[in-house]
């Protein structure tokens, strides 16, 4: 906190980031001024397996603007290694080789002078496919007999993870005296960013710029410099405005190496703008995960052991998505005291989009299946859901705690952001009017869903980022950071922390991220991570900032250092504001030998990477409010109650921010979303004609609110929120929906609850 005047922390501060978005000023990938530049555009497969014969380019090579077609046999490229966890020999041919995969591979790029051209000459490009047995479902390619799809590995499992599954381990359902089962999927969704990806590659000589619409640019840098041979120094990394990430944007594409690799060939800049159908089919993909759970209770509602089977889809070529049962088994315990805990996860490949990480990545797969089953459980034991959740939480004096599943959770309050919750939905109301409509006959019944969550932010050791801030001549500020925003208002949130440190105004903070020129490392922004993290750094960085400047101006000022505060733009000696130092003055003599004390380092600045020891852990509870038309199955939401807990919060308006739209994508799942296979591996979900996104028009005004509990694992007591409303959402509304016509008959609907699944689903209950 500042010395003189009151906090800006805790405060709604309206974002610095928007008016430029608003007006055009920031640019993205797509808008990048490079005079010249060629376009790429790329031959993909049409088949989901097949053998990969004859490539006959020369028709293409020909026509009007064409400057180069290349193929896997036109340059060298190691292949590409989704994940390092994974088996070195599933790598992934940057040009198909030998087969191709998934609808979506690819096989050739066609470079030109426009796109329309690119384009053009791409439908002459003749490729010989020879079809291959297809695998769409993760189920079918474990199955015995099943047709390997990468032969060199052997086995279509590629990860495999357990916990308490060995023989000497205890039967979770040992002293049970009622197991209720789930069994469900977890659809794969698409990410449809509001921008596809994007890449552009400028050669200047021996250096090249590489710009790609990406959530992680720093860390893209090493793969990009390691596939193409590159020196690291000659090489330029940047993220411009971002039009949103959700996860698939994380990593390194095939085509960011590519587009690179032909703008060195040919010496001139290249540029790749990925459009919606070529996005739908190659941008990594979300969740698809078979989840069957068995929850032990005894008759009054106690947990006695929890046991879960995962097996998940990896698509064509495993990266980080292969990993994701791992989180789900991290996560499986959630927020309840629970004395046994199995759980066994595969992953396999299939002919299909690869899987990556998408919001929230195997931590709302956990809550999913843990929060159904829980609701299973209530119906069955004629035990109230949310009074089920509250009998078997575990209490703030249990923490910190180390699961069965291996998560360090730092401190929780489940019970309170329950009870916040039901009061602010007005529970009890709820259900005498679900009574009533029941009692009545009504068509339309009023479904109510609860879901409580915890999951894990920064996780993997993610807990470690890198920060700076600089005083400049000018007295303004200058703050780096390894994260890299594309909407979550880091540019806000940051210059708050500086601002509230050092006394500065907010617009006397310049951010500077995404770019390798001016950021030595980092990790980038996934996993809720960034404000734990990078925030942190700016914090203790300033800190360490004022604590030399205060140093400097008692050695100036002819005071003690404890009688310095910060004042409107500087420092003065308190109580007497004649005698104060501007932080200009404190810069200029910050780098003056004749002003610093005996042994000071010459200037205003500090760096460092914040380790916040481990990760942190939000929790929440939501309910949701639907009604249902028993004649048609139409889903109608009412009411979407709300309560996340992500420790302390820095401006709540950027949290509400994250809320609102976590809650969007996940009710988008559990009513809406779902990319979808025929059984030939084609997907007839590959444009928004077919993949049905919401929009604001059909959801409702969410009521979002706080409870907070701070973590002791970083200065700033702050957890991650961007994927909280996400993972609380969608069982809450799965729950409700299900809730609606469980007196109908119908125990269980995987989502999406569609009109017709929910119709089909109480006229076989009937």
């Amino acid at each position: 906190m500042t010395d003189v005047k009151g906090s800006i922390l805790g405060n709604a501060v309206l974002r610095k980031e928007d008016p430029g978005l608003l007006v055009g000023d920031r640019k993205y990938s797509g808008d990048l001024d490079a005079p010249g530049a060629l376009h790429v555009h790329f031959v993909r497969s049409p088949f989901a397996h097949a053998t990969l014969g004859n490539i006959d380019s020369s028709a293409a090579a020909g026509m009007p603007g064409v400057k180069a077609v290349y193929t896997a046999d036109s340059f060298e490229l190691p292949p590409f290694l989704g994940f390092p966890m994974m088996p070195p020999e599933t790598a992934r041919p940057m040009l198909a080789t030998g087969k191709v995969r998934y609808v979506g591979d690819i096989v050739a790029m066609v470079i030109a002078e426009s796109l329309a051209q690119a384009q053009d000459a791409a439908e002459n490009v003749v490729v010989d496919y020879d079809p291959l047995p297809v695998l769409t479902s993760a189920k079918d390619a474990i199955a015995d007999g099943a047709p390997v799809l990468i032969e060199a590995h052997g086995s279509n499992i590629v990860f495999a993870t357990a916990v308490g599954a060995g023989d000497d381990d205890p039967d979770p359902m040992e002293g049970a005296e009622h197991i209720a089962e789930c069994s469900m999927y977890s659809q794969r969704l698409a990410g449809v960013p509001m921008e596809p990806n994007g890449c552009v590659a400028i050669p200047d000589g021996d250096s090249i710029d590489v710009w790609i619409s990406s959530q992680n640019p720093v860390a893209i840098k090493e793969p990009l410099v390691g596939l193409l041979g590159l020196d690291p120094d000659n090489v330029r990394v940047v993220a411009p405005a971002v039009g949103g990430g959700f996860g698939p944007k994380a990593g390194a594409y095939s085509e960011f190496m590519l587009t690179t690799k032909a703008a060195l060939e040919l010496g001139t800049a290249v540029r790749w703008t990925e459009i919606r159908s070529e996005n739908m089919v190659n941008m990594v993909q979300g969740r698809d995960m078979f989840l069957d759970a068995k929850l032990g209770l005894t008759k009054d509602g106690m947990i006695t052991g929890l046991d879960v089977n995962c097996v998940a889809d990896a698509g064509a070529y495993p990266g980080i998505g292969a990993i994701l049962p791992l989180f789900t088994q991290t996560m499986a315990q959630g927020v309840y005291a629970m004395p046994v805990l199995r759980f066994n996860g595969v992953t396999a490949t299939t002919n299909k989009t690869p899987i990556g990480a998408y919001r929230g990545a195997g931590r709302p797969e956990a809550t999913q299946v843990l929060e159904r089953v829980m609701d299973i459980a209530a119906m069955e034991l004629g035990i109230d859901p949310a009074e089920l959740r509250r009998k078997n939480f575990l209490q703030p004096e249990d923490f910190p705690l180390t699961t069965h599943g291996g998560a360090n959770y730092d401190c929780g309050e489940y019970e309170k952001a329950l009870d916040a919750a039901l009061e602010a939905a007005g529970y009890a109301d709820m259900r005498a009017e679900q009574a009533a409509r029941r009692e009545a006959g009504d068509a339309k019944q009023i479904g109510i869903g609860v879901s409580s969550y915890v999951e894990v932010t920064a996780p993997a050791g993610m807990h470690v980022e890198y920060g700076a801030v600089e005083i400049n001549e000018d007295g303004s500020v200058t703050a780096r950071v390894g994260t890299s925003s594309h909407g979550q208002g880091h540019d806000t949130a940051f210059s708050m922390i500086v601002s509230d440190m050092l006394g500065v105004d907010m617009q006397d903070v310049t951010l500077l991220q995404s770019d390798t020129n001016e950021i030595p490392r980092g990790t980038g922004t996934m996993g809720s991570r960034s404000l734990q993290t990078a925030g942190s750094a700016v914090h203790v960085a300033s800190e360490t900032v004022l604590a030399k400047a205060k140093q400097l101006a008692a050695h100036m000022l002819e005071a003690s250092e404890s009688d310095i505060e910060t004042a409107d733009g500087g420092l003065q000696v308190a109580g007497v504001p004649a005698k104060a130092l501007s932080w200009a003055d404190l810069a200029a003599a910050a780098n003056d030998d004749s002003k610093r004390p005996e042994g000071m380092e010459p200037g205003l600045s500090h760096e460092l990477d914040f380790d916040g020891s481990d990760s942190t852990f939000p929790f929440g509870s939501h309910v949701s409010m639907v009604e249902v038309d028993t004649d048609t199955g139409e889903v109608t939401m009412l009411r979407h109650i709300a309560v996340d807990d992500c420790g302390k919060i820095v401006n709540p308006m950027l949290v509400q921010g994250q809320q609102h739209g976590g809650i969007a994508q996940g009710a988008a799942q559990a009513l809406f979303e779902q990319v979808v296979y025929d059984e030939a591996g084609n997907p007839i979900t590959s444009n928004l004609m077919d993949y049905a996104i919401p929009s604001a028009a059909e959801l409702i005004n969410f009521e979002a609110s706080n409870t907070e509990t701070p973590s002791p694992r970083n200065p700033l007591g702050a957890k991650g929120i961007g994927e909280s409303g996400t993972i609380g959402s969608t069982p809450a509304i799965h729950n409700a929906v299900i809730d609606a016509v469980s007196h109908m008959g119908v125990k269980h609907m995987d989502m999406p609850l569609t009109a017709e699944t929910v119709w089909s689903a109480i006229n076989a209950a009937n």
